[in-house]
C-alpha cells in the first residue's frame, strides 16, 4: 500500500479572494471576515504619503450646489432693505391733496379692507418664508397719524418654489387719507434704505384695467461684503384701506442693468399680489 504524496503548499492561493479558515486553530465564534488584500494606491504607506491605510482612500463626498442658496441669501438680505420703509414715511408723512381714489384732505375712509399673507403668493410660485408683520407693527408704536390711521403693519418675505427669487411685501392697512402721498412715500423711503439708491425712478406702469395706479422703480442695492450691487425692481399701489409696495427679483435679474428690468411685467405681478392679499373685513 503506497503512502499517498504530501499536499503541494504552492497549488493554493496565497490570498484568497474569500478567505476561507481551517477548523483547528481559527475558531469560527467571534470571527470577523478580514478585508480583501490590495496594493498600496500611489502616495500611500512606503512610499512617502501619508498613512491612510491599504487601498485607495474614499472618493470626498459630493457637493450640493450651493449657488442657488447663496443667491437667494443675497436677494433676501437687499429685498429686505426696504422692507419697513413703509413705517418711517407713510404713517409720519402728512396727508396732502385728494388724488384719485382718495378721499378728501378733511377725512379719512372707513375700513373696509385689510391684508393677510397667504402661505403661497402668483398661483404657488411663491411660498411665505418669514412674517415680519409683529416686527412691523412695533415699529408703528407712537408714529403720527396725518395720513393714515388705525395702521395695521403687513410684511413678508416669499422664496420662489424653485429656490432663485425672492418676493417681499413691505406696507400696511387701516384708513388712509390721501392714497398718492402714500404711494410715493413708499417708494421714496425704499430709495433712502441703508445701502440702496433709486437707479429708474417711479413711473406709472399701471396696466390697462387696474381699479388702482400701479408705480414701479428700480434700486441698485449693495451686497455685503463688498459684493457689488444687484438690481431690485419694485411697485407699488395705493388705495383708501391698503398702501403695499412689492419686490420682486430673482438671480437673472439681480444681475440686470436697471434699465434692462421688465417693469411692466413686475406691475403686473404686483396687482396679481393685490388679489390674493387683499381681503374684505369681517
Amino acid at each position: 500500500m503506497s503512502t499517498p504524496p504530501p499536499p503541494n503548499p504552492y497549488t493554493q492561493p496565497q490570498y484568497p479572494q474569500h478567505p476561507q479558515y481551517p477548523q483547528q486553530g481559527y475558531p469560527q465564534q467571534g470571527y470577523a471576515p478580514q478585508p480583501q488584500y490590495q496594493q498600496p494606491y500611489p502616495g500611500g504607506p512606503g512610499a512617502g504619503g501619508p498613512a491612510y491605510g491599504w487601498g485607495a482612500p474614499p472618493p470626498p463626498p459630493k457637493k450640493k450646489n450651493q449657488g442657488p442658496k447663496i443667491a437667494l441669501i443675497t436677494l433676501g438680505s437687499i429685498a429686505g432693505i426696504f422692507a419697513f420703509s413703509w413705517f418711517g414715511n407713510n404713517v409720519v408723512g402728512g396727508g396732502g391733496s385728494s388724488g384719485s381714489g382718495g378721499s378728501s384732505s378733511g377725512s379719512f375712509p372707513e375700513a373696509e379692507y385689510q391684508l393677510t399673507l397667504p402661505q403661497t403668493l402668483l398661483d404657488g410660485k411663491y411660498k411665505l418664508a418669514e412674517d415680519q408683520s409683529a416686527k412691523g407693527q412695533d415699529a408703528l408704536a407712537g408714529t403720527s397719524e396725518a395720513n393714515i390711521r388705525d395702521a395695521k403693519a403687513a410684511v413678508g418675505q416669499y422664496v420662489s418654489t424653485s429656490e432663485s427669487g425672492v418676493l417681499v411685501i413691505s406696507g400696511g392697512y387701516g384708513r388712509i387719507n390721501d392714497p398718492d402721498e402714500a404711494r410715493t412715500s413708499i417708494l421714496r423711503g425704499a430709495g433712502e434704505s441703508d445701502g440702496s439708491t433709486i437707479a429708474v425712478p417711479a413711473k406709472d406702469f399701471t396696466p390697462v384695467g387696474s381699479e388702482v395706479p400701479v408705480f414701479c422703480q428700480v434700486l441698485t442695492a449693495e451686497q455685503t461684503g463688498g459684493g457689488g450691487t444687484s438690481t431690485l425692481p419694485m411697485c407699488a399701489w395705493a388705495d383708501d384701506n391698503t398702501n403695499v409696495a412689492v419686490a420682486l427679483t430673482d438671480v437673472r435679474i439681480a444681475k440686470q442693468t436697471p434699465e434692462e428690468v421688465d417693469l411692466k411685467a413686475v406691475a403686473e405681478a404686483t396687482l396679481k399680489v393685490r388679489e390674493e392679499i387683499r381681503k374684505p373685513i369681517g
